[in-house]
């Protein structure tokens, strides 16, 4: 290659070099001219958004701070941070940044607290300060401005932007601070705390320092007084949502436990009014109310009668047990508080409601008495089972119905009987022979019959239903003329003193010669019962009666004077019989048989003969009411004894087997020995006479409690059924060679023991009479007798050749001279005052029965 051609490849590449640097120049130019007018135009626009945030910084007297590193600095608001200084007290013309925040921090220990956590933790805060010159929160002067502080991170950067709210005059002064302090009840006025949920009090009454001892403001915020917990809590709550908030509070003020209403209400943004309202009276009146409620609530669940009560809803909102019980509603259903349009739907499906045509309608009906403004009137519902209800219907004072339901079945029933009693007892009076009327204490006529106006010749259209005492005794007196006889009789109607309202009775004679007997019955409604009766034939008839007592107390006088002689004359003769008759058997073995058989039949007629006249006066004696019993303690068993003993000579003739059984032969009884001997001698001789050869006579004995029952039995001929309802009278079974008197003579000895004799009999087999005799408590034992066997005793008697059974005598007389035979003394029979008013003796008396019997 040329030289030239070198030189022209290096003209040329520099000549494209130098092209190509000119064209990258003004490529680069042009960009860079471009991207000047862009930052030219962003710097008029900053420049503009600058001049408008200078200005609206300016509008709103706001200060900037920036805290960084410790390094306080003012970035915006230097008038606004002098303003800040001035309120603050800080007097040096050259105020920096770094001192009003130390001054704002002094304002309070929260403020304080919350500037140090906003720049060492970077924890956000916001709160006011009212600042007025030389001092914080100061209640006391008139007037100063409000700070507002309000702190926020940015990066390593803390902002604080102090605000001015604007000046105001004090809290406490002004007419209405000077009311609110006059308020007896606690208020007080709050702003946000230096920390986030926290309240700083900027303002509170009298009567708020009275509550928490505070002598200052001051005072309560250096010891951090509050009311309560709770209110701050409630004022807190207002603060960060800004709404109304309240609640109640039971506080201690004075040393007295009061009840508060607290209110919290906002104002302007971060200020709230907090005021407490005493409601303790009224917390007391309405604890009293729940108590008054329930304690009037469980009286009515008491109550017999079922009770509803439904509110102003219709709703049911109390029942008692009596409501569920009567219509049968299941508690928890009731519990769901129905209402009373569903309580009706649920009764009528139960077929519980009056049967009604058209339901819908009488439903509409019962609701429609929600309406009320007074007690409706009573009704009487009828329900398919048959019972009645009143149902009563009241409006109720806290609004709704008030239902009472009471069961009146009973009640309508008995007053259904007591009208049907009524007209039973006004027959029964009209169908009386007496003249019965009743009179109130009024003295005013209530009751009368028809024989009232026939005793008195009344005329019934006369007499009103409720004539006067007096003129009734106007329209008597031709028949009683005596006026005094009259006054009384009113006075012991209408007195009220009870000596004056006893039972009354007299007699008065009419004019018509009839003899009245009257009589005053007090009646517990303090009515009077009046009655007249015409004793005008009673009388004659008493008269007459007393007539034929005279009479017949001198024939009882005579039969008694007649049974005496008769006896004494029958037992002399019998005396020297007997006493002849055992001097011949003394002299018995010069005697034949055939004479020894009749000197034995002699005897033992006597002694029979001297038997019967002693059961003769012995009943004449009962009769007579003149013969007691002398109650001792005899062994049963020795006494059972004696009297077979007697027998022996009997019981041997008849090869007879005596059994006595029963009680130890130790054991006594509390009886009249010789009338308990006399019973059983009887009775021994009356089984004698009906038992057969070789039969059996037993005795058994027995306590049933303290009663001795004493059994006394044989085998043979029985009593015929149609004997033995009169067994016990006197001369029944003579027929049939019975002992006449002496069963009854039995009966009227074992009743003188307050005892009595039972008999049990068959005719063909035999007869027991049992001796029923109480009073048997407390005997005992004879201690001298040895214990026999408990076996039954049991004597069989040989037969004897003879004929003729042989019964031994008794011991004869001392000697053969007749004595006189004891005549009972004449003494008038006991009576009995209330079926014998007269004062009859018991035969006169029957007697006088059988003659009414026989009118």
């Amino acid at each position: 290659m040329t030289v030239t051609t070198i030189a022209f490849a290096a003209a040329a590449g520099a000549m494209a070099l130098a092209l190509s640097t000119t064209v990258l120049s003004w490529r680069v130019r042009s960009k860079l001219i471009g991207e000047r007018d862009t930052l030219k135009s962003e710097l008029s626009g900053g420049q503009t958004v600058l001049g408008e945030l200078d200005a609206a910084t300016s509008a709103f007297d706001e200060a900037f701070v920036a805290v960084e590193d410790n390094l306080v600095r003012l970035v915006w608001g230097d008038e606004t941070l002098q303003t800040c200084a001035q309120a603050l007290g800080l007097k040096s013309d050259t105020v920096t940044a770094p001192q009003v925040i130390e001054a704002i921090g002094n304002t309070s220990p929260e403020a304080a607290a919350a500037l140090t956590a906003l720049i060492t933790q970077g924890k956000s805060c916001h709160f006011e300060v009212f600042a007025e010159a030389g001092s914080a929160i100061n209640a006391l002067r008139p007037s100063g401005i409000t700070l507002l502080v309000e702190g926020r991170v940015s990066g390593a950067t803390a902002w604080i932007r102090l605000a001015i709210a604007g000046a105001r005059k004090s809290l406490s002064s002004g007419p209405f601070a000077q009311m609110a302090n006059l308020l007896p009840y606690p208020c007080w006025v709050a702003t946000r705390g230096p920390t986030e949920g926290s309240n700083q009090m900027i303002w509170a009454n009298a009567a708020w320092l009275k509550a928490v001892d505070a002598q200052s403001l001051e005072q309560a915020q250096d010891d951090h007084l509050g009311l309560d917990r709770s209110a701050d809590i409630l004022v807190s709550e207002a603060l960060a949502q800004n709404m109304r908030r309240e609640g109640f509070r039971w506080l201690t003020i004075d040393g007295q436990r009061r009840a508060f209403q607290v209110i919290v209400e906002p104002l302007t943004e971060g200020h709230v009014a907090a005021y407490a309202i005493d409601v303790t009276e009224g917390e007391e009146s309405r604890e009293a109310l729940r108590r008054h409620a329930k304690a009037h609530d469980e009286t009515l669940d008491r109550l017999e009668d079922a009770v509803a009560i439904f509110g102003p809803e219709k709703r049911l909102t109390f029942h008692n047990r009596a409501f569920e019980t009567l219509w049968g509603l299941d508690t928890p259903w009731l519990a769901e508080r129905p209402t009373h349009g569903e309580i009706l739907e649920r009764l009528r499906q139960k077929r519980k409601l009056p049967e009604t045509s058209d339901f819908s309608k009488w439903k509409a009906q019962e609701l429609d008495f929600y309406g009320l403004t007074d007690t409706a009137p009573d009704e009487i519902w009828s329900l398919p089972n048959g019972r009645a209800l009143r149902v009563v219907r009241q409006p109720h004072p806290l609004g709704g119905l008030l239902l009472l339901y009471s069961d009146k079945t009973g009640e309508l029933a008995l007053k259904s009987q007591f009208n049907s009693l009524i007209q039973v007892q006004r027959a029964t009076l009209d169908q009386l022979t007496d003249a019965v009327s009743v009179f109130g204490s009024d003295g005013r006529l209530r009751l009368r019959n028809k024989a009232f106006d026939d005793f008195w010749h009344l005329n019934s259209d006369e007499i009103t239903p409720d004539a006067e005492f007096s003129h009734l005794s106007g329209m008597c007196l031709p028949l009683v003329h005596d006026r005094g006889f009259w006054s009384e009789l009113k006075a012991r109607i209408t007195d009220t003193d009870p000596v004056a309202r006893a039972p009354q009775t007299g007699e008065v004679k009419t004019s018509d010669d009839r003899l009245a007997q009257w009589r005053t019955q007090p009646l517990p409604d303090g009515a009077t019962l009046v009655a007249f009766a015409d004793i005008t034939s009673r009388r004659a008839l008493e008269q007459a009666i007393e007539a034929r007592d005279t009479a017949l107390t001198d024939s009882v006088r005579l039969k008694r004077e007649f049974v005496g002689n008769v006896s004494y004359e029958l037992r002399t003769p019998l005396t020297t019989i007997v006493g002849y008759a055992e001097m011949l058997q003394r002299q018995a073995d010069a005697l034949d048989d055939r004479n020894r058989d009749y000197l034995d039949s002699i005897q033992s007629a006597a002694t029979a003969l001297a038997r019967s006249i002693d059961d003769v006066l012995d009943m004449a004696q009962i009769d007579a009411g003149e013969m007691d019993v002398s109650l001792t303690e005899v062994n049963l068993a020795q006494l059972v004894a004696r009297s077979r003993t007697h027998r022996e000579a009997a019981l041997t003739a008849k090869a007879i087997r005596f059994t006595y059984e029963g009680l130890d032969t130790r054991a006594r009884v509390k009886v009249d020995a010789r009338r308990l001997t006399q019973v059983i001698e009887h009775l021994l001789d009356y089984a004698l006479i009906n038992t057969q050869t070789e039969g059996q006579i037993f005795i058994r004995s027995r306590k049933d409690a303290d009663t001795l029952a004493l059994e006394i039995g044989y085998t043979g001929r029985g009593i015929p059924y149609h004997t033995q309802a009169h067994i016990f009278d006197r001369y029944v079974g003579r027929e049939r060679g019975g002992p006449g008197l002496g069963l009854a003579l039995v009966k009227a000895l074992v009743e003188l023991h307050d005892g009595w004799i039972t008999l049990e009999s068959d005719p063909q087999t035999g007869a027991t009479f049992t001796l029923h005799l109480p009073h048997q408590t407390g005997t005992g034992m004879d201690a001298d007798m040895p214990v026999l066997t408990p076996e039954p005793v049991a004597v069989i008697a040989k037969p004897r050749p003879q004929s003729v059974p042989e019964a031994k005598p008794q011991e004869p007389a001392p000697k053969p001279t007749p004595e006189p035979a004891p005549v009972p003394a004449q003494s008038k029979p006991e009576q009995n005052p209330q079926s014998n008013p007269l004062g009859l003796n018991a035969e006169t008396l029957a007697e006088a029965r059988r003659i009414l019997g026989m009118l």
